[in-house]
């Protein structure tokens, strides 16, 4: 297989995207966290209490999901420079990295997913008067 400078560029769109993705989701929980903050400041209710612990949860794993999915784009671009002076063995680790580092970040981001229905599944519980 030739490697080329079209090679990691192929990742540039996705990686793009993915962050725009990342960025989203955080400022929705961003939204959520203020909203039930406030809520919990007026009511203390325990439901409310627990979705908050919830939301640092997801909070802290949607913050390594960018941090990966920015580390996969750098060493995207160190691989396309690496081509670009002739480098190709190092442009090609650099690219495999890239690779693993997106791979964490859709890993995490799919823990991020479960954890959004666990809280889901939470404010379900709390609707129907569970605890």
């Amino acid at each position: 297989m030739e490697f080329t400078l079209s090679t990691p560029a192929l990742l540039f769109s996705a990686i793009s995207l993915l962050m725009l993705a990342y960025t989203n989701r955080f400022l929705a929980l961003a939204a959520l966290i203020r909203q039930h903050i406030q809520t919990y400041e007026e009511k203390r209710d325990e439901n409310i209490l627990k979705q908050i612990n919830n939301f640092q949860t997801r909070l802290r794993v949607i913050k390594y999901t960018q941090v990966f999915g920015v580390v996969s784009f750098l060493f995207c671009v160190i691989s396309m420079f690496l081509i670009f002076v002739s480098r190709i063995a190092p442009a090609e680790i650099a690219f495999a990295a890239s690779l693993v580092s997106l791979f964490v970040s859709l890993f995490l981001s799919l823990q991020e997913v479960f954890l959004s229905i666990g809280a889901l599944n939470i404010e379900m519980r709390r609707i129907r008067g569970e605890r």
